[in-house]
This record gives structure tokens, sequence and C-alpha cells, in this order.
């Protein structure tokens, strides 16, 4: 996805899909340790002012991977889905 253009992903609305699936893994690590989380605390945290915010995404996925997070399945499931039909993944 990373390759595609960047418009088209937020036109699709596949980039916002994403991004919750992201933050809301980055909230979940931060509730299990019982530190207070904000929205804009995982923003940050992702570094998403990056001009390539779809690298961002994956990088935070691999952080928040190697920490332990599981994402919520359906949610992962329901953007691959709609990435498919949109033809974002090979």
């Amino acid at each position: 996805m990373a390759g595609q253009d960047f418009h088209l992903l937020v036109e699709s609305g596949l980039l916002v899909q994403m991004e919750q699936i992201v933050v809301d893994g980055h909230r979940s690590l931060y509730e299990s340790k019982g530190l207070p989380w904000s929205a804009p605390l995982a923003y940050r945290w992702l570094r998403y002012e990056d001009p390539v915010p779809v690298a961002r995404l994956l990088d935070g996925v691999k952080r928040l991977r190697r920490r332990g997070v599981e994402f919520d399945a359906d949610a992962v499931d329901k953007a691959c889905v709609e990435a498919e039909k949109k033809g974002f993944l090979n």
C-alpha cells in the first residue's frame, strides 16, 4: 500500500481504517500498562506528521507487534477486503 497514490488511499477511506487499527493498538498497549492515553499521544508516537503516513503506519504496526499488541482481527480483515477490492493489495 505504501506505493499507492495517497489521494486514492484517502478517497477510498482505507487510510482512515488503517489509522484506526494502529491507534487502537497503541491505546490497548497503554491501557494494558495502566498508562494514560490520548489520540494525540498515539499520533505523536507514530511521528505521523511525516510525509509518508502509510510507511509510518507500517512502522507503528511493527513496533506494536514487538511489544505484544494484537490488533482487532475483524478490523484488519475488513480493511484487507476493502484494499483488495480497490486494487491496493498485490
